[in-house]
């Protein structure tokens, strides 16, 4: 019977099923103080080190829990807490820019949920304005505060862009996440050069030649070394 249930732990792991846009929390998820989870994960992660045979006594491991603990709660999954969440300030579009408008080779560093293990990569974003046009910085923000959370690749990519066309008054938005997950790189099958990529989309891009207007824009910016100028 355990041996069943491992194994459909394991098959239920490895596949990128979410049954909600929305990253599962409990109710009480954000009742404890920063200070009080750190300190909790700190004794948690201590017992773990210890079950894996580490001397915690070492100078170099003895600070190690509490780092991860830090880690954890400040960095790495700091997008669980609603109050970190960007502010997403929009302006009106006074130009009277229809055009498409790209944001592209944001940099994404999450961690799968499955395995807590790092999605590194990068995410392309676009959208055609109506009204109000948003600050270029907050797009950035706005993906690095959903990824900094454990995740799914396809929901991290809906997280996004119903934020985006709930803030622009718009469903003409486009993303596309390019990334690398470690859990497939570093356990499993090992690959150590596959992608994996997910795309959404809204609006004017559920016109083909919209996409592919945006698929072109980002090989042409690709032509290009920006940095060079």
């Amino acid at each position: 019977m355990e041996e069943k249930i491992i194994k459909q732990f394991e098959r239920i792991g490895n596949n990128h099923i979410s049954t909600s846009v929305e990253t599962p929390l409990r109710e009480d998820a954000f009742i404890k103080s920063d200070e009080a989870k750190i300190e909790n994960i700190q004794k948690y992660f201590h017992k773990i080190m210890e079950e894996l045979g580490l001397d915690l006594t070492d100078e170099s491991l003895s600070g190690t829990p509490y780092r991860v603990a830090k880690m954890y709660v400040k960095e790495l999954f700091y997008g669980l807490n609603p109050k970190n969440k960007p502010k997403l300030s929009t302006f009106e579009n006074k130009y009277g820019y229809r055009k498409m408008l790209v944001e592209q080779d944001i940099t994404i560093d999450s961690a799968c949920e499955h395995h807590f293990l790092p999605i590194t990569g990068f995410a392309h974003v676009a959208y055609i304005p109506e009204d109000t046009v948003i600050g270029l910085s907050k797009i950035n923000r706005l993906v690095n505060y959903y990824a900094h959370r454990p995740q799914v690749q396809e929901r991290l990519c809906r997280q996004i862009i119903r934020d985006l066309q709930q803030t622009l008054k718009t469903e003409s938005v486009i993303v596309m996440l390019v990334t690398k997950h470690l859990c497939v790189s570093t356990r499993g099958i090992k690959d150590k050069s596959s992608y994996t990529t997910t795309i959404e989309f809204g609006g004017e891009f559920n016109n083909v030649e919209k996409r592919n207007d945006f698929f072109n824009y980002l090989k042409l910016i690709n032509l290009f070394d920006i940095d060079s100028y």
